[in-house]
């Protein structure tokens, strides 16, 4: 039978014992044991650090035996005296290395059976594993520092917006299935049989409709659910530090999310980051970098040779640039070793997985340089391409000849993973960037339809209003997304306040006024009381955190997290749902075939 805790109240965290003398009274997890016969020591854990447990021939028989029973990761209040432990066991690897308690009354308070993996700093056991006792999992000293950083971002985003006079305000977890780009998770209503709510993809209608009711300045660490595919920076169910604003431009927006992010960064990682934050347009990240995110830590930047090779008799590129796209070239400093031929037939596979016809390269590893194409060039063109692309020995081009919407993000993507095979991203830096003047529309070749590029609410650029209905592509939005590192933290926009324009926007996406009505209706309809001019944005806290801590996915940042195919392996859900809850909602399950 366990102990209890009567007459004990713990007066320090375990990582809080530093100070020789003091009685202190602490409880946590037995770490591990060492027990030389005469003298037993356990180190005990909580959420803080370790603290070391001593019992020696000064102690009681009933203590001595009771600390000779404990096992690894026992549950323990311990009183005792802190003591300067002798030289030779001095660890001046933790905080609380040079002392010790000398325990004068124990309880164990909980035993444990042999858990299914170590619980340790480092470890390389199974994530499936880990995550079906993630319970466990989250004892470990890592895990437990990402959470508390989690927490430690989500309160200086508190703070600081606080202190800048925004309101926080909760806004409905069940509302009206809205079309923001991701499959709604919805939600059955008993009561009104037939109807469903749905989970927010984010509270934009609300925190819109909070400007329209005068609130001024709005902010929630609002839950986000979106039924889309999984990857490592993505989960279903997320956490934005979301804002709103009246009465402001896109200046006004990007001022204060720097502002944030200089405080955030300074009190939590003591790190200065230089404000204004670099703006890039979405035109200039795309010829630059292949990306709408691009990692900036590393140049390898894209370049255009189209003008040097319109000429030549390779059909790959002469037909490129005829159907009005380019040739591009990315160069690999220093590469030649690694980016060896059969590395780069693996490239050319992955270029062709994500769009490309091929993948065109000069490999300059000897004296002569070593080119895909060189029969079809003379070896003054091939010179006149090195040099422009600035491209010397021991350096590998990558080419790609396409339309630009195929040969931009191609590159794009190659980029990263060259730099990672080479190993040339530095760690320890955070590069911020500001993405504007995102084209509003984006085609759909599948629909054969323009779609919103952010989402219907974004203001157009006063000038390319004229452009809706005439020249859709040469709309530019009031859009703006906050990059680091080459991950999206944020996305948002200034919103349209007027109802004719929004109607007039509804329209060009291709909605008729009845869509309109039962989607928008209420808030087209709330325009027409007065709405001042606002914007806003949503910064994701998870990725922050993930980036932040350099960690390599979400689920290191997530106490709970789900798997790639949405399911948490801990709780085993989704689960089945007996066919009486089911009645009740008027559902019938038809299983896939």
């Amino acid at each position: 039978m366990a102990d209890n805790m009567k007459g004990l109240k713990r007066s320090h965290y375990c990582g809080e014992v530093v100070k020789a003398g003091e009685e202190v009274i602490v409880g946590g997890f037995v770490d591990r044991i060492r027990d030389r016969g005469g003298i037993i020591f356990i180190i005990l854990r909580d959420k803080t650090g370790v603290v070391q447990l001593t019992f020696n021939d000064s102690t009681s028989p009933e203590i001595f035996e009771k600390a000779s029973s404990c096992r690894s990761e026992y549950v323990l209040m311990a009183k005792g005296k802190v003591q300067e432990r002798d030289e030779i066991n001095i660890n001046n690897k933790i905080s609380t290395g040079h002392v010790e308690i000398l325990v004068d009354d124990l309880r164990i308070l909980a035993k444990a059976q042999t858990t299914p993996f170590e619980i340790t700093d480092e470890t390389k056991v199974n994530e499936e594993l880990r995550l079906k006792y993630r319970y466990l999992d989250l004892r470990r000293s890592p895990l437990q520092k990402n959470i508390i950083m989690r927490h430690k971002i989500a309160q200086t985003a508190r703070e600081y917006y606080y202190a800048n006079d925004f309101t926080e305000i909760e806004t409905p977890m069940m509302m009206k299935s809205t079309p923001e780009g991701a499959r709604d998770y919805l939600i059955p209503s008993r009561v009104h049989n037939g109807k469903f709510y749905a989970l927010p993809q984010s509270p934009q209608i609300y925190k819109q409709l909070l400007m329209v009711s005068g609130f001024d300045r709005y902010i929630q660490l609002a839950r986000c659910f979106r039924d889309e595919d999984l990857r490592a920076d993505r989960q279903p169910e997320f956490t934005q530090i979301d804002l709103e604003m009246s009465f402001v431009d896109v200046d006004n927006i990007l001022e204060m999310t720097e502002g944030f992010i200089s405080y955030l960064f300074k009190k939590v990682l003591d790190i200065e980051i230089a404000t204004p934050i670099k703006r890039l347009t979405y035109n200039e990240a795309m010829e630059r970098f292949g990306s709408d995110k691009p990692d900036t830590r590393f140049e390898m930047e894209i370049q255009d040779i189209s003008d040097l090779v319109k000429d030549c008799g390779f059909g790959v590129f002469t037909s490129a640039i005829q159907n009005g796209g380019s040739v591009r070239a990315i160069v690999a400093k220093n590469s030649s070793k690694i980016l060896t031929r059969k590395e780069i037939d693996k490239l050319t596979e992955t270029a062709k997985g994500i769009g490309a016809k091929g993948l065109a390269f000069i490999r300059w590893n000897d004296e002569k340089p070593s080119c895909s194409f060189a029969k079809f060039m003379t070896e003054d063109k091939i010179n006149a391409i090195l040099e422009k692309i600035e491209c010397k020995q021991g350096d590998v081009a990558l080419i790609v000849a396409d339309k630009n919407k195929i040969t931009l993000p191609v590159l794009g993507a190659l980029r990263l993973k060259v730099a990672k095979m080479l190993d040339i991203i530095p760690e320890n830096q955070f590069n911020f960037l500001w993405i504007t003047e995102f084209p509003f529309f984006e085609w759909d070749d599948e629909s054969q339809t323009w779609l919103a590029m952010h989402h219907p609410f974004t203001m157009p650029m006063d000038d390319c209003i004229q452009y809706l209905d005439s020249n859709p592509e040469k709309v530019i939005a009031k859009a703006f997304d906050l990059v680091l590192n080459g991950t999206e933290l944020s996305s948002g926009s200034i919103r349209i306040t007027d109802y004719e324009l929004q109607q007039k926007m509804f329209q060009s996406l291709g909605l008729t006024d009845e869509e309109i009505e039962a989607k928008f209706g209420f808030l087209v309809e709330a325009y027409k009381y007065g709405a001042p001019p606002h914007g806003g944005l949503g910064i994701g806290l998870d990725r922050l955190a993930m980036v932040m801590l350099q960690a390599e996915s979400l689920r290191d940042v997530t106490a709970f997290p789900k798997v790639q195919n949405a399911s948490e392996l801990m709780s085993e859900c989704p689960s089945f749902v007996d066919k009486e809850s089911l009645d009740v909602l008027g559902i019938d399950v038809i299983k896939n075939a």
